[in-house]
């Protein structure tokens, strides 16, 4: 056993095994309760003025909240995966006076990262706890499973967890029921549709990356892993430690391995995933057919726009300026629009199909998109700091590229 780690000891790069110090948080916390520790921490130290969390109402509903209260922190401890919020869309100039930590599964963070670019926040006052992420799922889906599956009464499960590819749920009569992930999914439950073709598993954007993969066993749900990625990261977990929130040891290289091989297995089923969804449609009257067959049903409510968190537009964007739900052409401009403004920025994350009233599959609309532009630009939407493409286009950028092309802005 590695001996523990002293906040000097903690910097960039860095690959540590962690838990709260508290032995109520790490009961209370998943894989011993370290994110929600470094969270406590820095809001009772005054590292940060606010922490963004989920407000739990039950296993399957919670709420965002801004908090300066460390004891409602403490509250939103432990995983869940059944309430699939973004929380960047939340992160506004309204909402974000000061300095705001949160935790963030690979999507979350990199809509931070693109929001900080069109000005939404301060990416300096912004401090990100990144959480593994192998998929969340719709809670009708896991009551509907819970009842089908598992044969369990939703109303008596107390927690859940993924271990080694199987989804746990524990009843609040102590016990555990597992069922391996790729049996519910062989059952169309299981993961949302978008997080099985997801290609960012490990938020390597975030401050501090977290979560159980490469943990030993000996540790096994009472520890994390975690990395730090940049000096705001290493400035939490210090404070964690310094204010005796935290709890930290040196990872060995069998546990990075482990962690590492993980992610592979993880990345690979999503590059299956992505290649049976992706199916390319070569014919221009069939691929225009195929978009127009899947809109014909919306009803042009919005709430795809409302909840996207990488569209910080608000009200006056040309996406609704140009489009009407009176129009008589084929195929929605508010779409059309969308589909080419989120061309360079969509991250996939599944929000606006989870909203959408008439059950769309925009996810995959607006990734059949983003996917080929991004792939031609190189570029992966909120793993860096650079600029998105259209941002950077200049009116003769269009005439130099064969046949032609757009800027969204």
């Amino acid at each position: 056993m590695s001996e523990m780690k002293a906040a000097a000891d903690i910097k960039i790069g860095g690959q540590l095994l962690g838990w709260a110090a508290s032995e109520e948080v790490r009961a209370r916390g998943a894989s011993g309760g370290l994110v929600t520790a470094v969270l406590a921490a820095a809001l009772e130290t005054g590292l940060v003025d606010r922490v963004l969390v989920l407000k739990k109402v039950s296993e399957f509903e919670a709420y965002p909240v801004f908090t300066s209260d460390v004891q409602e922190v403490l509250e939103s401890a432990g995983s869940m995966h059944s309430v699939p919020v973004n929380l960047a869309r939340y992160l506004m100039p309204e909402t974000c006076a000061g300095k705001i930590a949160l935790p963030a599964k690979p999507c979350d963070a990199r809509a931070v990262v693109e929001r900080g670019k069109r000005n939404a926040l301060s990416p300096d006052d912004t401090y990100v706890i990144g959480l593994n992420c192998g998929g969340t799922m719709h809670p009708e889906t896991v009551r509907k499973m819970l009842e089908t599956i598992y044969r369990l009464d939703p109303e008596k499960i107390a927690g859940e967890e993924i271990v080694k590819g199987k989804l746990v749920f524990f009843t609040k009569d102590g016990n555990e029921h597992a069922v391996p992930i790729d049996d519910l999914e062989a059952e169309e439950f299981g993961r949302r549709d978008s997080c099985r073709y997801c290609q960012v598993k490990i938020p390597t954007n975030a401050d501090l990356a977290c979560g159980n993969w490469g943990v030993p066993g000996g540790l096994a749900g009472k520890g994390t892993f975690v990395e730090v990625l940049t000096e705001k990261g290493a400035k939490l977990l210090k404070n964690a430690v310094n204010a005796g929130f935290a709890e930290l040891m040196q990872a060995d290289e069998k546990d990075i391995s482990t962690r590492e091989k993980v992610n592979q297995v993880m990345l690979g089923m999503s590059e299956k995933r992505k290649a049976e969804v992706f199916i390319p449609i070569e014919d221009g009257r069939e691929r225009f057919e195929y978009f127009r067959k899947e809109l014909e049903n919306c009803i042009h409510c919005g709430a795809c726009k409302a909840v996207c968190p990488v569209c910080t537009c608000g009200e006056d964007s040309k996406c609704t300026a140009y489009s009407s739900p009176a129009d008589s052409y084929k195929m929605s401009l508010f779409h059309l629009i969308r589909f080419l403004h989120l061309s360079d920025s969509c991250i996939g994350c599944g929000q606006c199909e989870d909203v959408c009233p008439a059950e769309i599959p925009l996810t995959r609309l607006y990734q059949r998109f983003a996917v080929p532009v991004q792939k031609e630009y190189r570029y992966l939407p909120g793993m860096s700091d650079r600029t998105p493409p259209f941002f950077a286009l200049k009116p003769e950028d269009n005439e130099e590229k064969e046949g032609g092309g757009c800027s969204c802005r």
